[in-house]
């Protein structure tokens, strides 16, 4: 089963509604982050596609993310509830709510500019060379993920 193509105006826009049913106060049906964490944890995924901001991982820490977490990371079934992430993807200082749902939106609507094209062979900074269906599961099911966490 295909998962909706991120790169369409029509799934962000649904997404970007899902999002913007998040007030400050959400609370997560599981894990730890508070709704705020979350906005900042999911940018990370955007700001390794588009920034220059975090570490490339060495040549053996790429291997093991080839190896063991690409599968899981670009598939089509869903994470499991309090699977573990990156360290990377560890968000433990204060963020801004809106700040963080205005970049999140901004990040959403890049993609769909830029479109699957634009994506399909392009290297990701862990797992390598991508396909676009292998970038549509990536950025999909791991939003899809934590806004099912958050109920939206």
């Amino acid at each position: 089963m295909a998962l909706p193509n991120i790169f369409t105006k029509g799934v962000s826009e649904q997404l970007i509604t899902r999002l913007n049913n998040l007030t400050h106060e959400t609370q997560p049906k599981w894990g730890t982050m508070d709704v705020t964490q979350m906005l900042a944890h999911c940018n990370v995924t955007y700001e390794m596609t588009y920034e220059d901001k975090h570490k490339k991982p060495s040549g053996f820490t790429k291997l093991m993310l080839k190896l063991f977490v690409k599968g899981i990371v670009i598939n089509e079934k869903p994470y499991k509830k309090n699977s573990r992430t990156g360290s990377m993807f560890l968000i433990t200082d204060k963020r801004v709510f809106e700040n963080e749902k205005n970049r999140l939106i901004a990040y959403l609507n890049k993609t769909v500019e830029l479109g699957e094209n634009y994506f399909d062979g392009k290297e990701s900074m862990s797992f390598g060379v991508l396909n676009k269906t292998e970038w549509n599961n990536q950025f999909y099911k791991h939003l899809d993920h934590h806004f099912t966490q958050f109920g939206i």
